[in-house]
């Protein structure tokens, strides 16, 4: 039995930390890729294909996570965990050869993204379950504590790696996941074994298409929110939008009602009356909400304004970004495993807890910040928010894992993984709007103004309306947007301008400098409302029963009790 539980916890860290490095690893490597697929990220609905290629993954997994959970408690847990790493790997490779280019190129990447995304689901879907099949309660959070962090340093070190390997070749970004797929899936095909009940129910495919069907059109909505409209700096207003808001909430709020008169549904909405997985699901979630948004707002300040103007070239960018934003994935490493095993002692309410009001305190100290900052102090604030969100993760899941029985430990985990996913990909659309709002109402004027500085006001009338999500993704793809837009102007007005305010405008650290006033002031806003939505995740976890998992086996029986009372 020793062996046996050291066998699952390794194979479904090693799973987990493969999923979600490639969930994040693209963030970094967006600009080789662009330019080894030769696609200009500034033509006519290029800007699209980048946000599938990024969110597209999220996506996936959102929808079919719970589904997977719930087969995964009928099937075989480690079954369907053997699929995932066999499918993931099938992905990568696919990624790896990724034959066309331009348009094509893009769209095969986005349907290569998709396979990978199905294999991941099926490796998140039941890690956390088959680990605490394996562990006695005692020693679970410590376990879950680890396979937790790894799937939250993950995000962090995809950054990392991507932006190592792209700067080599853009196709090892994907390669190098096979050899670790193959590793896993032969490993946990030959030492892992089947832990789960395999309860024999029939599959609630009412409740799976509505479900599904509901959080794709949400979430596309959310996606082509971003996107520009016509003359609007976002698509907030395109009536497609409206419409895939509207109909992707009603279909999810009509769910739990269908899902109420399922005998066998899809969605334990039952579970969310025991009170630790309700308060640990929502709280997971909203803090999925800070965590990812202020990563990607976090590496764009890096690559699009901080870097250039500290020297370092558009290109080399994105890799440093990735090293900068080590001080992160350290802390969670550190104190993920800390706070696990003391939450087999204490009870998981106290640390989780204080775990997220310490990155919130390190949320709103972030507001603070001017565009040219002391890296130091940002290293520190980096490892605070990181140090309280391993400190969260590894205690929270253990409480969510260790309140429902084991019949239901796929679909709990499912579920946890799904609102986490969804927390995270809902994160985008609302800071990039918030982001993309603030841009549009000062951006223009601070171009007018440097223009006419640099001798240079022929030009105002085009730049000043390059629109936020060009400035922003063209820094965040490595590339001098100045440059792009000189590129595609008649030559006539180019030359009208003087050579050296054409140097000056083109030189690296000019477009950056006036960029920067403009995005901070709206990335304030930014931590302010990711502060905002973490404390509302701390009086969540304030909710959670204070549970001393030491006690695993009485906390497991009253679970039980509950659970057999709220199913009759």
């Amino acid at each position: 039995m020793v062996q046996e539980k050291w066998v699952a916890l390794s194979n479904t860290t090693i799973g987990v930390l493969m999923a979600t490095i490639n969930a994040s690893i693209l963030i970094i490597s967006l600009p080789p890729i662009f330019r080894g697929i030769d696609l200009n990220p500034f033509q006519h609905g290029a800007f699209a294909y980048l946000l599938w290629i990024l969110m597209g993954y999220m996506i996936v997994t959102s929808v079919i996570l719970v589904t997977i959970g719930r087969l995964s408690d009928m099937l075989g847990r480690v079954r369907f965990f053997n699929f995932g790493f066999a499918i993931f790997t099938l992905g990568s490779i696919l990624l790896y050869l990724t034959p066309g280019k331009g348009d094509t190129g893009a769209l095969e990447l986005i349907l290569f993204r998709v396979v990978q995304a199905v294999g991941g689901s099926f490796l998140m879907a039941n890690s956390y379950a088959i680990i605490t099949d394996n562990f006695p309660a005692k020693e679970r959070g410590f376990a879950l504590g680890i396979n937790a962090i790894a799937g939250t340093a993950g995000m962090s070190l995809g950054i990392l790696i991507g932006g190592v390997l792209s700067a080599i070749n853009w196709r090892y970004v994907f390669l190098v996941s096979v050899p670790v797929g193959i590793l896993g899936t032969v490993w946990s095909f030959l030492k892992l074994k089947e832990t789960s009940p395999r309860i024999k129910q029939k599959i609630d495919i009412p409740g799976n298409i509505l479900f599904a069907a509901g959080l794709i059109i949400l979430l596309i909505g959310i996606t082509y929110g971003i996107v520009p409209y016509k003359s609007y700096s976002s698509g907030w207003s395109d009536p497609y939008v409206i419409a895939a808001l509207t109909v992707g909430a009603a279909l999810l709020i009509a769910f739990p009602f269908v899902e109420r008169r399922m005998e066998n549904p899809m969605f334990r909405l039952e579970l969310f009356k025991i009170r630790a997985f309700t308060a640990g699901s929502l709280s997971g979630m909203i803090s999925g909400m800070g965590m990812m948004g202020l990563m990607f707002m976090i590496i764009l300040l890096f690559q699009a304004i901080w870097l250039p103007i500290h020297g370092y070239s558009y290109a080399s960018a994105p890799f440093w970004a990735g090293i900068f934003m080590l001080p992160m994935t350290l802390a969670m490493g550190i104190f993920g495993p800390i706070s696990g095993r003391l939450s087999d002692r204490y009870g998981p309410r106290g640390i989780a807890t204080l775990g997220l009001t310490v990155s919130a305190m390190a949320l709103i100290l972030m507001v603070l910040l001017p565009y040219d900052f002391n890296y130091i102090y940002m290293a520190l604030l980096l490892f605070m928010f990181g140090s309280g969100m391993g400190m969260f993760t590894a205690p929270n899941t253990s409480a969510v894992m260790s309140s429902v029985p084991a019949e239901t430990r796929g679909s709990a985990s499912g579920m946890l993984n799904t609102m986490r996913n969804v927390g995270n990909t809902a994160s985008m659309g609302i800071f990039f709007t918030i982001l993309i709002l603030g841009l549009t109402s000062i951006l223009p004027h601070t171009i007018t103004t440097a223009l006419n500085s640099a001798g240079a006001s022929k030009l105002a009338p085009y730049m000043a309306s390059l629109p936020p999500t060009d400035a922003i993704f063209g820094a965040f793809l490595g590339i001098n947007p100045v440059k792009v837009i000189l590129s595609v102007l008649p030559t006539s007005i180019v030359s009208s301008v003087p050579s050296s305010a054409i140097a000056t405008i083109t030189a690296r650290s000019w477009f950056p400098g006036i960029f920067a006033p403009a995005f901070m002031r709206s990335l304030h806003d930014v931590f302010i409302i990711a502060f905002i939505i973490t404390i509302i995740a701390v009086l969540l976890s304030l909710f959670r029963s204070p549970l001393n998992l030491r006690t695993g086996s009485k906390s497991k029986n009253v679970n039980l009790i509950k659970y057999d009372k709220l199913k009759k």
